[in-house]
């Protein structure tokens, strides 16, 4: 197991030297170079000149990819250009308040997908199998925006139940105080989850119950509930674990869409604005977060599939 565990380190720490190799150098790939794109196509030659000087630009490469690594380190993902405020400062305030809704909405989409999985795997041909399947494709294939659309116009004005408009405090505490408006953005990200999870679960449980094992528990005598939840439902959760850790960079750009319709102050909303706005440190810092959870979530993703699975250690 230490083996493996070192494996996987020493790769995941590969990939992230990869990963800010690659997110320093998108700046560099803008038109025009960093200036032009920040002071815009008014900046003039000696103002240009005045910000390479300043930022370090005229530097090589490498002495700039230097730099940047060492300002890494010490926490400094450089400063708003629109908000004059540090970025580390923005995504320590806006990164919880993402955690918060992404987590809530993976919970609920697991806690959903995993039985409806195991139902329309046991009632395989069957009318719940069908309408739980045509249910699945269609909420899959429905845009989130579209969604949340939905929602809102059903939930929120035919049916007001819930505001449309997600809390806007700026603590934690707030989001919570105010739980009611996180119920349908929420929603919205979790039912798109709900509708791939649980096909991976009705498949991964089909093949399972063919297995060997099955067959032997049956022959024991073993009812058919004591089976799935002893015996299927463990194997039929690895395919799972590794679909949550890899769904990482979808699970943000769902939340930079969610976020932007319901107002939710969270870091997908920071990396709407700053598109918008053409705020290139603050684009850079959120890609550079999103590129350093999805190595982790992948990492960690890897140990717990072998902690499920042994063989995986074996053949690693």
């Amino acid at each position: 197991m230490t083996g493996f565990l070192v494996k996987r380190l020493l790769q995941a720490l590969v990939v992230l030297f990869l990963v800010t190799i690659i997110v320093f150098l998108l700046l560099h790939a803008l038109p025009g170079g960093p200036a032009r794109a920040i002071l815009g196509p008014k900046g003039t030659p000696q103002q240009i000149a005045h910000f390479n000087e300043v930022q370090g630009y005229n530097n090589p490469l490498p002495v700039q990819y230097w730099d940047y690594l060492v300002r890494l380190f010490h926490g400094n993902l450089g400063e708003s250009y629109k908000l004059n405020e540090s970025v580390s400062s923005l995504l320590g305030q806006r990164l919880p308040k993402t955690l918060i809704l992404t987590v809530l909405a993976t919970i609920v989409a697991v806690a959903v997908a995993v039985p409806l999985g195991l139902l329309q795997a046991v009632r395989r041909g069957k009318p719940a199998d069908y309408l739980l399947t045509a249910g699945a494709f269609l909420a899959y294939a429905t845009p989130v925006f579209f969604l949340g659309l939905i929602l809102i116009i059903v939930f929120s004005q035919a049916i007001p139940i819930f505001p449309a408009e997600a809390p806007q405090g700026t603590s934690i505490g707030s989001i919570f105080s105010g739980f009611s408006g996180m119920i349908l953005p929420i929603a919205t990200m979790a039912l798109g989850i709900i509708a791939m999870f649980s096909r991976y679960m009705r498949s991964a449980t089909l093949d399972n119950l063919t297995e060997e094992y099955v067959r032997t528990a049956m022959a024991k005598g073993q009812s058919s509930r004591r089976i799935l939840a002893k015996h299927v439902l463990r194997n039929a959760l690895i395919p799972l674990v590794t679909l949550l850790g890899l769904y990482l960079p979808t699970l943000f750009s769902g939340a930079l869409v969610v976020e932007s319709m319901f107002n939710y102050p969270g870091m997908g909303l920071l990396f709407w604005n700053a598109a918008q706005g053409s705020d290139f440190p603050v684009l850079l810092g959120v890609t550079l977060v999103v590129g350093v959870a999805t190595v982790v979530g992948s990492l960690v993703t890897d140990i717990v599939y072998a902690v499920l699975d042994p063989r995986i250690r074996s053949v690693s």
